[in-house]
């Protein structure tokens, strides 16, 4: 199973369209949050019409797997938590969202919600519980996030979350899929991939042009490579 993902794409629309020239290159795009730039100048609503169009487009081309960061809330449940209800009603066929899980090539792929307090983190630990495959397949996480470690190095810290690396220590995943700290495969403190105890877990990183930073991953022989202005890395997932 040959899989693509990104992150942080923060409403670049180049970037969305190098995704969509590639897309049908893999057997899944999976992108991890932050679709959206709260921080930008467009209104919410705009970007939400435009990117619903990108994914719809991709969804063609390959099975595509999108979970919420933390520009993507579009609006304040009672508890005054972020959600991305926008995301959770693209749902269908060939586009899993927030809170699927799918079985795909004897893997198991979870969708992680981004967690915006302590309403939103329980729900997605309920998640996990519910979702934890039978002993011996698989397990792919996607969540927004970087656990903490040299995925969360800003430069002058790191900043993981706690709560997914104490997740991960519970359930140990196969592969976990992130991003949201920005710069960290960009120094030398800071890197794409990272091993926590039995799990892999990785953060491509976000670069501006019109190619996002990527990792290709060939599940089938177990290797993964990082696409990056930096150029090409490849790592083997054995051992």
């Amino acid at each position: 199973m040959k899989i693509l993902f990104a992150a942080d794409l923060h409403y670049a629309l180049k970037q969305f369209d190098w995704l969509a020239a590639n897309a049908g290159e893999c057997d899944a795009l999976i992108i991890g949050g932050d679709l959206l730039d709260l921080g930008g100048n467009l209104d919410t609503d705009l970007q939400v019409v435009v990117v619903e169009k990108y994914l719809h487009k991709l969804s063609k081309l390959t099975r595509v797997i999108v979970s919420s960061g933390n520009h993507d809330g579009d609006h304040r449940d009672e508890n005054g938590e972020s959600r991305a209800r926008w995301i959770g009603e693209m749902k269908d066929d060939r586009l899993h969202v927030d809170g699927d899980s799918l079985d795909v090539a004897g893997m198991r792929i979870t969708v992680c919600p981004w967690w915006d307090g302590p309403v939103t983190r329980a729900e997605v630990e309920q998640q996990l519980i519910a979702a934890m495959p039978p002993a011996g397949t698989p397990w792919l996480w996607v969540y927004h996030a970087a656990p903490e470690g040299p995925l969360s190095w800003t430069g002058k810290e790191f900043i993981g979350d706690a709560t997914l690396t104490a997740w991960i220590a519970r359930f140990s995943p196969r592969i976990v899929m992130s991003g949201h700290i920005h710069n960290a495969p960009f120094y030398a403190q800071g890197s794409w991939i990272d091993r926590i105890g039995e799990t892999w877990a990785f953060n491509p990183g976000r670069q501006i042009g019109g190619c996002p930073a990527v990792l290709r991953f060939d599940l089938d022989r177990q290797e993964v490579a990082w696409h990056s202005q930096e150029g090409v890395e490849e790592r083997s997932l054995v051992g």
